[in-house]
């Protein structure tokens, strides 16, 4: 792909953001209820009701058997720029390292506090102790300093969700040219979809700033290859064959324009935050041998994920239709059919179909893109955030540490 410079440079904004003491800045002052174990889940969202149009959101861990790589992401989510409070909700006798967590979210300089179910007399006794503890927690957000915030300070994922053929025509690329004006303004972008980039081998090592990082990307794609013969299953839904995708190729040659044209400067694994600015590949497929099943169930595994490394904000393209947000990070909704953006108005942010209608060409589109991005930073609510869409989902992995090629910034 051209990686020619942007001719028109990227208008410079400035917003208020949220100041963290580990001097982290968001976008959104959140508190956070979060389960340790599927037991706690109910008591968890009894907390978390009242107050769920009110900057609380939901997340957690259903599996009671610990994994490395779910209290990992947990701790990144709980000391994410966008989260200000954190409330943990245990059972008590799971498998999970809860004063870990808590010792982590403290040290960020977070309020965070633990409540065990079999320790505080049962689910009323709990849930009227959270909804007190949350209570307080949000009259002490309005008390968080704000700072400055620019292009610059922000870090953005890109996913793609009910693709169709018209995807890699309008959505992807459109994405694909705001993540170049990201980066050109300071910024940090992520892609991912190690699975859905086959045969994109060669242009992603291309890209890489050196030739390691190109070997340990092209390696990432092959790793993600062997583990869904293994299944012998690819990332590809009857959804995608119904909208006009014939190949797995065919649709990795859409997701890889998500990443638009700029040199790659890293590799990520998730729960890893990008050293410096730039564009990063994030790699989703678990090391080692085939254990937990299929990679990611669903796209918000991949969105919490990329949350997880720090994303402040999710493009999510799509072409026959989605209607998930997240919880902690807004996420924006860039429809690439006209005729579904028709259908489902009220789910998305962006109708970039219009290419296809010849209203509007890639660059224009992107630059739209761009644009709503900062107006979200600076506190336009996306409509999954306006429809109360808090999704969250976080399953077992395995992964093996960053080789040194991967970060070469770091």
């Amino acid at each position: 792909m051209d990686q020619s410079p942007i001719t028109e440079a990227p208008r410079e904004r400035e917003w208020l953001g949220f100041q963290r003491e580990d001097g982290r800045k968001g976008i959104r002052n959140l508190v956070l209820v979060v389960y340790l174990v599927e037991c706690a889940h109910h008591v968890a969202r009894e907390i978390w009701l009242p107050y769920r149009k009110m900057g609380v959101h939901l997340a957690g861990f259903p599996g009671c058997y610990p994994n490395a790589y779910a209290r990992r992401v947990l701790g990144r989510i709980g000391t994410h720029p966008n989260v200000g409070a954190v409330l943990l909700v245990s059972l008590g006798c799971e498998s999970f390292d809860a004063e870990g967590l808590a010792r982590e979210i403290a040290v960020s300089g977070r309020p965070v506090e633990t409540l065990v179910i079999q320790q505080t007399g049962g689910t009323e006794k709990t849930v009227r102790l959270g909804r007190s503890w949350v209570k307080r927690r949000l009259t002490d957000l309005q008390k968080v300093p704000r700072c400055s915030m620019t292009a610059a300070d922000l870090t953005i994922g890109t996913i793609c969700g009910g693709s169709d053929a018209t995807s890699g025509l309008t959505a992807n690329p459109a994405c694909g040219y705001a993540f170049d004006l990201l980066v050109d303004s300071g910024g940090t972008a992520i892609f991912e979809e190690t699975g859905e980039l086959f045969g994109c081998e060669g242009d992603l090592s291309r890209r890489a700033i050196t030739p390691e990082l190109g070997r340990a990307l092209a390696d990432s794609v092959s790793k993600a290859f062997d583990y869904y013969a293994t299944l012998g299953h690819a990332s590809f839904a009857p959804g995608n064959a119904e909208g006009g995708l014939t190949t797995i190729e065919e649709k990795s040659l859409g997701a890889y324009l998500k990443s638009g044209t700029r040199p790659i400067s890293g590799l990520l694994k998730p729960g890893d935050v990008p050293p410096g600015p730039g564009l990063y590949l994030l790699d989703v497929v678990p090391d080692g041998d085939v254990r937990f099943g299929f990679p990611n169930i669903a796209d918000n595994a991949e969105i919490v994920e990329m949350i997880a490394c720090g994303a402040h904000a999710v493009f999510f393209t799509t072409g026959r239709g989605s209607v998930v947000g997240s919880a902690v990070s807004p996420v924006i909704k860039v429809c690439a059919n006209p005729e579904t953006f028709r259908r489902m108005k009220s789910d998305m942010d962006i109708n970039a179909g219009e290419i296809l209608l010849g209203k509007s060409d890639v660059p224009a589109m992107g630059r739209r893109i761009f644009d709503y991005l900062l107006e979200v930073a600076a506190g336009k609510s996306t409509v999954s955030e306006r429809l109360g869409h808090q999704e969250f989902i976080l399953t077992y992995k395995t992964f093996e540490p960053l080789g040194p090629a991967c970060l070469p910034l770091r």
